[in-house]
């Protein structure tokens, strides 16, 4: 089973997700137990294949760690922080996290697009 910490414990992801801010960004690094690669990336398949369905669901891309890294790394944009809470809660959802192999750790962490003069807009 999948079990979540945080990237910033003054902003906890489960209170993130009660934000009312879109569109949000989420990026999400799992580390994989040793040789469970692929075991977390079926999870993960099963997973998106769920997400794609839901309302407000933008796009995923899942990004892994050079060489023999278990680090994986996905990042989904949602058009708000409640699409995505409302897409976590659902029934239908529920157990997912137990596709996962146990000793699986997911940083989950919210984000929004910033505008830098001069470097990028948001």
């Amino acid at each position: 089973m999948i079990e979540l910490a945080d990237v910033d414990e003054t902003s906890p992801y489960p209170k993130q997700l009660l934000e009312e801010t879109g569109p949000v960004v989420l990026v999400n690094t799992i580390v994989a137990p040793d040789g469970k690669v692929a075991e977390v990336l079926a999870a993960w398949t099963q997973d998106s294949a769920y997400f794609k369905r839901q309302p407000g669901f933008i796009s995923a891309q899942m990004h892994k760690g050079v060489g023999s890294s278990r680090a994986l790394m996905n990042i989904a944009v949602w058009e708000s922080a409640g699409h995505l809470h409302t897409a976590l809660t659902s029934p239908e959802f529920r157990g997912a996290a137990e596709r996962y192999p146990d000793g699986t750790v997911a940083l989950p962490h919210l984000y929004e697009r910033l505008a830098v003069q001069g470097v990028c807009v948001a």
